[in-house]
């Protein structure tokens, strides 16, 4: 499974897939995890899942439209500092969006 995670600037995504990874390992999945910024989201190609940073909410809508046909989920992470986000309720998410896709 792949899973990219965005934000504004790609910084909080980073410290966010540092916890997706480590909660994947914990639980012996097989999950890669990239992070960066919405811009820079050309395609969808080959990506199970967005996991967008709350305060891009506004922007799923249109992130959703792209992903249509793609098989790819976008789901929206808490409104919490990325310092606080529990990385298993972050894997949590990233897997229920991506079993809702199907």
């Amino acid at each position: 499974m792949k899973i990219v995670v965005v934000c504004g600037a790609g910084a909080s995504s980073t410290f966010v897939a540092v916890k997706l990874r480590s909660a994947a390992a914990a639980r012996g999945l097989q999950v890669q995890v990239a992070a960066g910024s919405a811009s820079q989201l050309d395609s969808f190609a080959g990506i199970d899942v967005v996991l967008v940073g709350a305060h891009l909410e506004s922007g799923v809508a249109g992130l959703r439209a792209r992903a249509a046909g793609t098989g790819t989920a976008v789901a929206v992470l808490p409104p919490v500092s990325p310092a606080a986000l529990d990385g298993a309720q972050a894997l949590d998410l990233a897997l229920s969006a991506k079993a809702g896709a199907r």
